[in-house]
């Protein structure tokens, strides 16, 4: 017996990840999957039906902190425990998360429903950097560790190649404050713009406002503590800091 249209779930128009779709993530993740069916729930969030990817978030989550950890431990020999543990923080942090998945494009390749992909979900960045946290977890269970650590060397490569010691020690918060502290103007104000989702997973908006530099920037996240470190660091980048 056929389906009725309305009783079907309304999904967002990006089709199921095809071949060509899919290979052209997988040279990006640098990895070829034997299993697609893992990617593609990578790829699927909640909001468009199930399987979705938050068991393999919860995995990758995992299993990239580790890797992280491999990376920094052989780049900075000297480096004390706390100091390494700062430095993953920074790679590892939803806004770096978010960066990476857009430096591959990820976006293009996420399964949302239609309300998601209506309010931008496509580009959340909690929503981005879970992907890709999906992502690897799910190159952890059709390759094994060796290929999520030739995954994380690939797509994280830039921003380890950036890391310094010394400055990732200092969120962006802090790194905000002391540049206006040492230019004399006014400390930068926080203020929440919005919140959105259910209440175990809300997205706060908050922006960050530089009144003696007359800039402001948003940043969004899921905790207010979370939206306000990316507020801040949006607004450095406008300061080009």
């Amino acid at each position: 017996m056929s389906t009725s249209s309305s009783a079907r779930p309304r999904r967002n128009s990006v089709p199921a990840t095809g071949a060509a779709r899919r290979g052209s993530l997988e040279e990006r993740l640098g990895h070829r999957f034997r299993d697609p069916g893992l990617l593609e729930q990578a790829l699927t969030h909640r909001s468009f039906g199930s399987p979705h990817n938050e068991r393999l978030e919860f995995l990758g989550d995992g299993v990239l902190g580790c890797v992280i950890a491999e990376e920094l431990y052989g780049r900075f020999s000297g480096a004390a425990e706390g100091e390494l543990s700062r430095l993953r923080a920074s790679l590892v942090r939803e806004a770096a998360l978010a960066d990476v998945a857009r430096s591959i494009g990820l976006s293009a390749f996420l399964r949302l429903g239609e309300g998601e992909l209506a309010s931008g979900g496509a580009d959340r960045p909690s929503i981005l950097a879970d992907a890709l946290e999906a992502a690897l977890g799910a190159i952890f269970l059709d390759g094994g560790y060796d290929s999520v650590r030739a995954s994380v060397r690939r797509t994280f490569g830039e921003a380890l190649a950036r890391i310094d010691a010394g400055e990732s020690a200092k969120d962006a918060k802090t790194r905000l404050q002391e540049l206006l502290q040492a230019r004399r103007e006014k400390l930068p104000a926080y203020r929440v713009v919005s919140t959105a989702g259910a209440a175990h997973k809300q997205v706060f908006e908050v922006e960050c406002l530089a009144e003696g530099l007359n800039l402001r920037a948003t940043g969004s996240g899921t905790s207010r503590r979370n939206a306000e470190q990316q507020a801040a660091a949006n607004l450095l980048k406008k300061v080009g800091a």
